[in-house]
């Protein structure tokens, strides 16, 4: 299956605060390829491999926890453009991530221009993987 690439949302309110970061909407995305998951925003660039995924899913993020790159040093980390089209995606076991500290990731959660597409697309390749296995 060809790699499919996925904006994330960027709120107009949180444009300019993000820009200072470095997250522009051309450097802000997700590409679910057949090995991996490529997530972009701005500065801050992951790859996962794509059988590392348990789950995808519709969520929230809370408007206390903010925007830009989060974490909770507790398995949490959000790269959020607005509160609103946010996707979780779960790991099977916690994945290694650096914002300015390395951190562990079990949960991701990020905003996305179409969240349901994304998550076809995962689900699509989770059972490639699971019919190869």
């Amino acid at each position: 299956m060809p790699n499919k690439q996925f904006a994330m949302a960027i709120s107009p309110i949180w444009r300019p605060a993000l820009l200072g970061m470095g997250v522009t909407p051309s450097r802000s995305f997700v590409e679910v390829g057949d090995e991996d998951l490529n997530v972009s925003f701005g500065p801050f660039q992951y790859k996962f491999p794509i059988e590392a995924i348990e789950e995808a899913a519709i969520s929230q993020w809370p408007v206390w926890a903010g925007v830009g790159a989060r974490t909770n040093f507790r398995g949490t980390v959000g790269l959020i453009g607005t509160y609103v089209n946010v996707v979780k995606v779960t790991f099977k076991a916690p994945q290694q991530m650096r914002l300015l500290l390395k951190t562990s990731c079990r949960n991701l959660y990020f905003s996305l221009e179409e969240p349901h597409a994304f998550m076809a697309a995962v689900h699509r390749h989770l059972s490639a993987v699971a019919k190869a296995a």
